[in-house]
């Protein structure tokens, strides 16, 4: 357990399945502001992971919800998502998101040692948050092929993209640790800050190009034509 600045980043347990409803609320508005989508949770499964032991919560020292992430494992735990990070947003731009992560980390490295830890964003702050533990940008070949994963994906809003690229690549950017096989976060940390500008006009023109088809149909039979989505499978 961790309290710097008055809140309090810890495993989570039992004692706090009163905060589900709270987090999967603030996922689904969070989601909806920035116009991206995320496989939607029911508080249901938020407390479970909470009675596992595999969920990392932040809380302010007066009891005030500030931040979530929870762990979910694939193909029979050789895949391992940290999933579903979220930041009250009073508490945002605090560093309380890359606390949260750090401790999911941690927390997953210890229950799946061995497993490779994975994955998806469509925010430059997190694929930063990420560069710093160890992660590298990868395709999305080299995520789990467990259908349950993907299936996941039918409540995003850019779902029709990931299908039309034959799961390839879609609107969110892959990261992912492998623990066999990885550079020294001092290294992908550097990797990440060299090349941040390319990211940064990467996710921009994702986004603009999610803007556009929106506003051409709502998406419906999406099927990316610019030779730029076409090269870089993120």
């Amino acid at each position: 357990m961790e309290n710097f600045n008055n809140i309090i980043v810890r495993v989570a347990n039992e004692s706090d399945t009163h905060y589900a409803q709270q987090i999967v609320d603030e996922m689904a508005s969070s989601a909806k502001a920035r116009g991206t989508g995320i496989a939607k949770r029911t508080p249901e499964y938020v407390a479970n992971k909470m009675h596992e032991g595999k969920a990392v919560i932040a809380l302010a020292t007066d009891g005030a919800w500030v931040g979530f992430c929870y762990i979910e494992e694939w193909s029979h735990g050789a895949f391992v998502a940290n999933s579903g990070l979220i930041v009250s947003p009073e508490f945002r731009k605090s560093g309380v998101a890359k606390r949260i992560k750090e401790t999911i980390f941690a927390l997953s490295r210890k229950k799946y040692p061995d497993a490779k830890i994975f994955g998806l964003t469509t925010g430059l702050a997190v694929m930063k948050i990420n560069s710093d533990l160890g992660y590298e940008p990868v395709t999305y070949s080299e995520l789990t092929d467990d259908e349950a994963f993907w299936a996941g994906c039918k409540s995003c809003v850019n779902y029709d993209i990931l299908m039309s690229k034959e799961r390839k690549n879609c609107m969110c950017t892959a990261m992912l640790f492998d623990p066999k096989d990885h550079y020294k976060p001092e290294e992908t940390k550097e990797h990440f800050k060299e090349n941040s500008k390319f990211y940064e006009r990467l996710l921009r023109w994702k986004q603009r190009f999610r803007k556009k088809e929106n506003a051409e149909g709502n998406g419906a039979g999406i099927k990316p034509k610019h030779h730029f989505f076409e090269r870089f499978h993120f």
